[in-house]
């Protein structure tokens, strides 16, 4: 396994520098400010994934926010122990149920921005403020700790303290994974926490730990949260926020922060992050405004940007994907046969070819064409040392549900579900609008599909319109503010749209089990669409739970589940692309493809001749 991801991921990642023939311009540059751009936009949600992960959003998190416990090494292709804020290696013991304790010691020299010593005690403060009430009062999911011991009775009331957490001292925590939630494949990422300033998001209140776990002596206002969300002034990580205005983020270096694992600290001294509507990005790098441009797609503007001269690039595979969420709290699309049909007459290589061209590829499941499981299990990446090819050989996607188009099967398919209905409950014919009778009343199959404002794929979703309503769907395609379309994406607020078109990149953790929350009666409802499916959930916990290091296992239910997903269809896969970074030639030491994000890489970088 050591050597299993790191191949993996490392090999996924296309590289390539591109200067073209001609005379070579001199970019515009300072040597203390570098201006960052990307087609996303930012919505100002830089405390914690909780109101959602957009991925502009989630840029300035990293920059923000450090000294996690845990992280991912790209060299060795596993999660190991950050080597900054954790000394030594964790002592492990197991009790005789199979709970698996963690005991960590950290270094004494973490520092907030304002100077504040990091200890244990703030690592305690931010699994108890995460899991807190106060922030759903603003409209946050709080977080399911299911793993840690005890937190689960913690949650419902019927325990005072999370038995699994416990302050040792200021310079040591322990950790304890319940048995129940062994084996998982990703196991000490379940250890992965940050910090976050408990004198400011909770100042009159104080974690106690006094032998039985964890808990706070006070409480966590939602009004002190709210004015840290809506900036985060006291940070943790390699830069801090000065400003957040008209969707850019302005930022500084933050003097107290000690360095990343290669002992780096930012050399850059202040960052001006924003976001572009596509068409200007290129131009925007031409003209000097900007001298970074992150995760551009499509192919009119990667083109433009390959035959730029003086400008160096970089192309590396997407591990996520864009698609078509469907909303199905209150909808037709509640019906596994409508969202089936919607697929087959979506055209889904009009979409492809639309919006990100040559550079894009059909999705048929959820995940990314950068993503480690695929490479395996298509064949596109050599298998690791250790593993038998006659394993493997059996192990394809031939299984998993293609949605070609076909209006047949998909009026069949909407006959089955009860709209053969007209506007006169009669027999639908052609042509018209299809209705079904629900408690008596007739109902159109009317559908809105969102996306957001300014996105490129909005003429091609427009286009789809027509196909749908050759075979009876009424569809309204609407464009909507990037925030809002967030915020009903993730269902953070009341949805008012039936479909959701969205780009999401996954973590370095593939753990659907994530996606789900449960309702009153015990179902697993996948969050995003609000559609129940436990054969679904059920796949997701095997995936999880299969031992760390069995990477056939692993791959072998990472396919059973993407069958099963692409039967349910939560959300309809559409495509998956290749990115590209273009920059200035003084942007040296620039190495997106050994970092997550471009914000984990530009505390190695700097500005020079």
């Amino acid at each position: 396994m050591k050597r299993i991801l790191a191949l993996l991921l490392v090999s996924v990642l296309l590289t390539c520098s591109t200067w073209a023939s001609a005379e070579p311009a001199s970019p515009a540059w300072e040597p203390d400010h570098l201006t960052v751009a990307v087609s996303t936009p930012l919505t100002g949600d830089f405390f914690t994934d909780r109101w959602g992960n957009g991925s502009s959003d989630l840029d300035v998190r990293r920059l923000l926010f450090g000294y996690n416990l845990i992280r991912w090494d790209m060299g060795k292709g596993i999660f190991v122990p950050d080597e900054t804020v954790v000394s030594g290696d964790p002592v492990i013991t197991v009790n005789p149920q199979g709970d698996r304790t963690y005991t960590l010691a950290l270094y004494p020299d973490l520092q907030y921005s304002d100077g504040t010593p990091i200890t244990a005690w703030d690592y305690a403060f931010s699994l108890l403020l995460l899991a807190s009430p106060a922030l759903a009062e603003l409209g946050a999911v709080p977080a399911q700790f299911s793993w840690l011991a005890g937190f689960d009775a913690y949650q419902r009331g019927e325990a005072a303290t999370i038995a699994g957490v416990r302050v040792l001292a200021d310079d040591q925590l322990r950790i304890t994974i319940s048995h129940e939630y062994l084996p998982y494949f990703y196991e000490l990422y379940l250890l992965n926490c940050q910090p976050y300033p408990a004198h400011i998001l909770a100042p009159d209140a104080q974690v106690r730990d006094d032998g039985e776990g964890i808990y706070l002596d006070g409480e966590i206002s939602a009004g002190t949260v709210g004015e840290y969300r809506a900036h985060p002034s006291v940070v943790s990580g390699p830069y801090r926020l000065l400003s957040y205005e008209d969707g850019t983020a302005e930022l500084e270096i933050n003097s107290a922060y000690k360095g990343n694992v290669r002992s780096n600290r930012p050399r850059i001294q202040r960052l001006t992050f924003r976001s572009l509507p596509k068409e200007e990005l290129i131009p925007a790098l031409q003209n000097g405004t900007v001298q970074l441009l992150n995760r551009v797609t499509g192919s009119a503007e990667i083109d433009a940007g390959l035959q730029l001269a003086g400008f160096q690039s970089s192309g590396y595979l997407r591990t996520g994907l864009s698609l078509i969420s469907f909303c199905g709290e209150h909808s037709a699309v509640s019906d596994v046969r409508v969202r089936q049909a919607i697929a087959l007459l979506m055209d889904q290589e009009q979409l492809v070819t639309e919006t990100a061209g040559e550079y894009g590829k059909a999705a048929d499941g959820y995940y990314g064409l950068g993503q480690w499981m695929r490479q395996l299990v298509t064949g596109e990446m050599p298998l690791p040392n250790g593993q038998k090819a006659a394993d493997w050989a059996a192990l394809n996607l031939d299984a998993v549900q293609p949605y070609e188009k076909d209006a047949s099967a998909a009026g069949a398919l909407l006959d089955e579900a009860g709209w053969n209905l007209n506007a006169a409950g009669e027999a639908y014919r052609p042509g018209s609008v299809r209705y079904a009778r629900v408690d008596g009343e007739l109902i159109p199959l009317s559908l809105t599909l969102a996306y957001a404002e300014n996105s490129a794929a909005g003429p091609a979703l427009e286009q789809q319109a027509a196909a749908l309503a050759e075979a009876g769907i009424e569809l309204q395609v609407v464009s909507v503010p990037f925030e809002k379309l967030v915020q009903q994406y993730y269902g953070t607020a009341d949805r008012d749209m039936d479909m959701i078109f969205m780009a999401t990149n996954f973590n370095i953790i593939y753990d659907p089990t994530e996606e789900f929350t449960e309702n009153e009666a015990g179902e697993h409802i996948w969050r995003k669409a609000g559609i129940v499916d436990e054969e679904l959930y059920a796949r997701a916990v095997a995936l999880r739970q299969t031992a760390p290091g069995d990477l056939l296992n692993y791959c072998t239910r990472w396919v059973a589940f993407q069958e099963r997903f692409m039967e349910v269809l939560p959300a309809l896969p559409v495509y998956s692309n290749t990115y590209y970074d273009f920059y200035i030639p003084q942007l040296q030491n620039y190495q997106v493809k050994e970092n997550i994000t471009w914000g984990e890489a530009i505390v190695d970088a700097f500005l020079s001749d």
